[in-house]
């Protein structure tokens, strides 16, 4: 029987590819609104992130999100993702 193949994805962070249930996903919804999906099934638009603030500051610095969305993003949904991002950490470390 053959191993079943584990779904990779790419970080808009570091680039790096890491199978798909170790990163977040990030949607930009049908009504343009932008946030973590931690289902990875929410409607609209993907791109993921890891679990490491860091990888989201690589993503803002270079402008990822909003190339992969095509639309501008606001520091507000930054903070917003942030915000969201630190509370995911603090769960996980728990």
């Amino acid at each position: 029987m053959k191993p079943k193949k584990v779904p990779l994805r790419m970080c808009v962070g570091c680039g790096e590819m890491k199978p798909k249930r170790t990163l977040i996903r990030v949607v930009k919804q049908p009504d343009d609104t932008i946030c973590l999906d931690a289902t990875g099934k929410k409607a609209g638009r993907g791109a993921y992130l890891c679990c490491a603030m860091a990888c989201l500051e690589q993503a803002k610095k270079a402008r990822r999100l909003e190339k992969a969305f095509s639309c501008q993003i606001s520091g507000a949904v930054y903070e917003s993702l942030r915000q969201q991002l630190s509370e995911t950490e603090a769960v996980a470390d728990a």
